[in-house]
């Protein structure tokens, strides 16, 4: 075993001293580290979730896995869930325990993203996510006022959500809810309580899924529903400095950037606690009301479908 080698809870660790990217900004052994320092508030964001990752390997383009290669051990856990853009079934894994995040760690897998619902429940999303999704350049302050609009949607609707970092230039809110919500009953309470954010302050957030569309205001993006994912509470993100996904008290929202909150930083800012848990309310019920408003709101992917095809028969017809 080299001096980059080592073993984990019975996983061997290989080339622990090679840079994850070419920035040259973070190890191997920076992210081994750094996830295992974490490990339990980590696990406790994807234990029983279907896990997508995003890994780089050197001299290659990062990319999302979600099926597990052939060579994954045995003991890590999996889950067979049902494709339909590809029609087959992916094996994704569960990452409910120190040796199965380090096996992640070990394939260089940087970001991690849950189901929004559990593997024994997985038509029953746990939480009502909206993302703000700034425009291009530094925009993270944009992104905090878009939260703060969603904020008082949901206050208006009888709501409250918890609000993290997402690592890179946006914003996560979650709103745990009860099991009685159907996934396209939230679907249809996340678009009604978008369209309320936006109309809170039309000139800073917009629900234009069309990034044309947009105008160089915040995406109140509600298309994180059903079988979606979504980066977890403090999973590294692949951007320069290395962020991580952290939690943030609404009181302090307007005085943090991404750049705070990172694999070396956020540990320290741990100190052995759970901020999420604490941070996060109780399930709550989706009122009727809201479900019944965001029935009558078109979904954004499919709208933008058409929207697009509308498109481009506008354009052949002017050529």
């Amino acid at each position: 075993m080299s001096e980059a080698d080592e073993t984990r809870d019975g996983v061997a660790l290989t080339n622990l001293d090679q840079p994850l990217s070419d920035r040259n900004d973070a190890t191997k052994r920076d992210l081994v580290d750094y996830l295992d320092a974490v490990r339990e508030p980590i696990i406790g964001q994807l234990r029983d979730r279907p896990l997508s990752v995003i890994r780089v390997r050197p001299g290659q383009p990062p990319f999302m896995q979600k099926n597990l290669p052939r060579y994954t051990p045995d003991w890590v856990r999996r889950t067979a869930v049902w494709a339909e853009a590809s029609h087959r079934e992916i094996s994704y894994a569960l990452c409910d325990d120190r040796r199965t995040l380090l096996w992640f760690a070990n394939q260089r897998a940087v970001e991690y993203h849950p189901t929004l619902a559990t593997a024994t429940e997985p038509h029953r999303p746990t939480h009502l996510v909206l993302d703000l999704d700034p425009p291009e350049g530094d925009g993270f302050r944009a992104a905090v006022d878009a939260a703060l609009l969603v904020r008082q949607a949901l206050a208006d609707a009888g709501l409250a959500g918890a609000v993290k970092t997402s690592g890179a230039k946006g914003v996560h809110v979650f709103v745990p809810v009860t099991g009685d919500a159907t996934a396209e009953e939230l679907a249809a309470a996340t678009r009604a309580l978008a369209v309320r954010a936006e109309r809170l302050d039309p000139a800073l957030a917009t629900t234009a899924y069309i990034r044309e569309d947009r105008g160089g205001k915040v995406f109140v993006d509600a298309t994180r529903s059903g079988g979606a994912t979504v980066v977890a509470a403090y999973s590294p993100r692949l951007r320069p400095g290395m962020p991580v996904s952290f939690p943030v008290d609404w009181a302090d929202l307007t005085e943090v950037s991404p750049a705070d909150f990172t694999i070396r930083t956020a540990p320290a800012l741990l100190a052995g606690t759970d901020p999420w848990v604490t941070l996060l309310p109780e399930p709550q019920q989706i009122p009727a009301d809201l479900i019944a408003e965001g029935r009558t709101i078109p979904v954004a992917r499919v709208q933008a479908m058409h929207e697009g095809k509308r498109r481009a028969r506008a354009r052949r017809e002017t050529t």
